[in-house]
């Protein structure tokens, strides 16, 4: 089992979450969040003074996937997210070494 973690734009929430239901995934997490790469944000004037807004929204989508689905699954998301701009986002993979389901004491990915 993997964990893939993708950071994108907020505007690909909706794309997304729709593109990665049609690939029969047990479930995901959304959060909003905030952050900086390669884009490093930009600045604005408050009250005369320069402010660096390098903290940009972003949202980060969780899912745990049969190593079987990783290749579907990044592809998916590369296809719906990319915009060919800086602040595309990022993919990260991760191993799993084991998912509990605490309701019912499951283990592996039967538990997802």
């Amino acid at each position: 089992m993997k964990k893939i973690e993708a950071i994108v734009r907020p505007s690909k929430l909706e794309p997304l979450k729709d593109a990665l239901m049609h690939l029969d995934l047990k479930g995901m997490t959304i959060s909003e969040v905030r952050g900086c790469g390669n884009q490093h944000g930009w600045k604005e004037y408050y009250r005369g003074s320069e402010v660096a807004v390098n903290m940009l929204p972003k949202v980060k989508f969780e899912l745990v996937v049969t190593d079987e689905m990783v290749k579907d699954t990044i592809d998916t998301i590369i296809e719906t997210a990319k915009t060919g701009e800086v602040g595309d986002g990022k993919i990260f993979v991760y191993p799993i070494e084991d998912v509990i389901r605490i309701r019912t004491g499951e283990s592996g990915y039967v538990a997802v």
